[in-house]
């Protein structure tokens, strides 16, 4: 693990530079983890779960976290990466898979204390799966035999990304610029989206009854120039000319919502690297 000020202040600058229209993202995930690090006996695991649409950046600032945490990022020995389709698609063994989940998480925090567990596409797990994990995620000292407070858990989901556009669009009508807006403003459409919505991983769950996620992160939509921003850093990262007639373009293949006003692009910064291979 690569702990400590340096790679927090590193990870600062990266997302500063490359997250594309994140503020609230940037201040939600180095709060979270300066605090956490900064703990030696930290009280409970690191609980974050990144909400949002398509194409704002949820996985691109998960993975960017753990590159920062662990030597060789996704690839450590120490992250473990579940997907639902991958590991748990058939709903009928959904038993079985509580029972492999808390043995894997079980045996993984007893030989490394600092692990890092993703959970991707929550919006997608089976109601009442996660709910197994529940032991691992509280402030007590042991459970099963070991010490798992050092232990980080993110989960992404595509839930409440409808919800957060929504109210992003909301604000931009009454005037209010993107760059302005709050957790506060977002906080109780995300809840409603994900915790009271039957379809969702999250659905009645005890994570959310037991207030265990201690930081919530919402993804805005993106809007035209942040999608240019993409375009750029995707021509740049593939050692290829920066023409701004080409720019412009990608930027405007991509289709924008809502149909009047077209502010936000529907498949964030998503489609941005494919498009790219049309003009070169």
């Amino acid at each position: 693990l690569r702990a400590g000020h340096a790679g927090s202040c590193s990870l600062e600058f990266d997302l500063a530079t490359t997250l594309v229209g994140q503020p609230l993202v940037r201040q939600q995930v180095m709060k979270g983890l300066r605090e956490f690090l900064e703990k030696p006996n930290p009280e409970k695991p690191l609980v974050m779960s990144f909400h949002g649409s398509t194409g704002t950046g949820k996985t691109y600032v998960s993975s960017m976290l753990i590159r920062y945490l662990f030597q060789r990022g996704l690839q450590s020995p120490y992250v473990h990466h579940f997907s639902p389709i991958v590991h748990f698609p058939h709903a009928e063994q959904i038993e079985q898979y509580k029972e492999n989940l808390k043995r894997w998480i079980q045996g993984n925090l007893t030989n490394c204390g600092r692990s890092a567990f993703l959970f991707d596409e929550m919006d997608k797990m089976h109601p009442g799966l996660i709910d197994v994990i529940i032991p691992f995620l509280g402030p007590s000292w042991v459970v099963y035999g070991t010490n798992y407070r050092k232990a980080i858990f993110i989960f992404i989901s595509n839930a409440g990304g409808e919800q957060i556009n929504n109210v992003t669009l909301a604000l931009w009508r009454a005037r209010k610029d993107r760059e302005e807006i709050s957790l506060q403003d977002l906080e109780p459409a995300i809840s409603k989206a994900v915790f009271e919505n039957p379809q969702s991983g999250f659905w009645q769950s005890g994570i959310i009854h037991e207030h265990l996620i201690d930081f919530v992160v919402p993804f805005l939509p993106l809007k035209h120039h942040h999608v240019k921003q993409c375009v750029i850093s995707e021509l740049v990262q593939q050692g290829l000319e920066v023409r701004p007639s080409v720019v412009q373009e990608v930027a405007d293949s991509i289709p924008y919502f809502p149909e009047e006003e077209k502010l936000f692009s529907s498949t964030g910064c998503k489609t941005v690297a494919s498009r790219i291979s049309f003009f070169f």
